[in-house]
């Protein structure tokens, strides 16, 4: 049987996250597709596909195609996707897929949106809150930091994991976030501050949650290999195990073990054989239970990894360089695309300041809802 043609990630384009007064989710979008563009060394009429993740602050029924009207685009295939969290990676998996069928060539990947600027707080709390069951969670005034709060509870009551493991976690993303110019928060944190901070749902303090920024993040999929290092999708999966945090069977098994079993398998690869690791962290705890599920950490060891350094920059095994959700940013489907942009900009030696020895074999996690859609990436420099 032959083997399904390589897909690459041929170039990436970002906008810095925080507060972007009077730019719309399509001009960050733009902003974020132009630099895509031209790092791939690609020009508009090259690109035959798009695939556009949902934004909350323009809701608009055609997105992709509203997209690709305003940036000047005809491709052969559009499409949008929702899947929380999970949207970003979920695209990326997609748009290999149209790479390797031969159905598309060149597929940009495109999110972004003014989630900060673009709507209140209260609004923002309200629709973010929808993703909990409408009869059992969401008439009860549950908001996402509460459902994973109460997530939280059960996991650090059976597993011994405490507040101040969650900590580690906190003060790492800022200290990455710190050497990142676009980075939304970069102002250094301490272990004590993340303890003394301002409870939002116990056990999960205003530093255990990511903040709510606005920002784009774009991605060329293509058929051949770019200008830069070529970076292979080798492996993908994913998990559905349920939505409603009410339907979760099981915290120590949400889904993500499943996700990053399929990748591995394809990619022909094991956790042993990775060198960087991009994942999801909305949360501490969501950091702390995906890290120990795949088992990049035992159960209620990830903490103890992150006190011996392994997940610093000059660690074996380096984790969100960026500074991940928890302090780069989050505005929606974007947020979970940059921890492969970061990736990607690592293994092709473009970092700058932040650059480590450029990673081989880099795994990619995000997950969507209350850890209720996994999709897990394996992304390779090697043939």
């Amino acid at each position: 049987m032959t083997p399904p043609s390589p897909a690459y990630l041929r170039g990436a384009g970002s906008t810095p996250f925080g507060r972007h007064e009077g730019r719309g989710a399509l001009d960050l979008m733009a902003g974020a597709a132009h630099q895509a563009l031209a790092s791939a060394g690609l020009a508009r009429a090259d690109i035959d596909g798009v695939l556009c993740g949902y934004a909350t602050t323009l809701p608009h029924l055609m997105l992709s195609t509203l997209f690709c009207e305003r940036f000047a685009l005809a491709p052969h295939y559009a499409h949008s996707m929702q899947l929380g969290g999970a949207t970003g990676a979920a695209m990326l998996m997609a748009a290999r897929e149209l790479v390797r069928s031969g159905r598309c060539r060149n597929v940009l990947v495109v999110a972004g949106e003014n989630r900060l600027t673009g709507q209140s707080r209260d609004s923002s709390i309200q629709t973010l809150a929808q993703v909990g069951d409408a009869d059992y969670e969401v008439p009860n005034g549950a908001s996402v930091p509460a459902y994973y709060a109460l997530m939280a509870s059960e996991y650090m009551h059976r597993t011994g994991v405490t507040s101040a493991d969650l900590a580690e976690f906190a003060v790492l993303m800022r200290a990455n976030a710190a050497r990142h110019p676009d980075a939304h928060l970069r102002t250094p944190i301490t272990h004590a501050e993340v303890l003394a901070a301002k409870p939002i749902a116990a056990p999960l303090s205003l530093l255990d949650c990511c903040p709510i920024s606005d920002g784009a993040m774009a991605f060329v999929v293509s058929a051949e290999p770019g200008p830069h290092a070529p970076v292979r999708l080798a492996g993908a999966g994913q998990a559905h195990r349920h939505q409603h945090l009410t339907a979760m069977a099981d915290v120590m098994r949400c889904g993500a073990s499943d996700a990053a079993a399929q990748a591995f398998a394809e990619a022909g690869l094991s956790p042993a054989d990775i060198d960087y690791l991009g994942i999801y962290d909305s949360f501490t705890i969501t950091l702390v239970m995906l890290l120990e599920e795949i088992g990049f950490a035992p159960r209620a060891g990830a903490a103890a990894r992150a006190r011996a350094g392994d997940f610093a920059p000059t660690g074996a095994l380096p984790l969100n360089t960026h500074g991940g959700l928890l302090s780069f940013g989050h505005c929606g489907v974007a947020g979970g695309m940059a921890h492969t942009v970061e990736a990607w900009r690592q293994m092709t030696g473009q970092a700058g300041e932040r650059q480590i020895r450029a990673p081989q074999r880099a795994f990619i996690h995000a997950d969507g809802g209350v850890m209720s859609s996994h999709v897990s990436l394996i992304l390779s420099t090697e043939g």
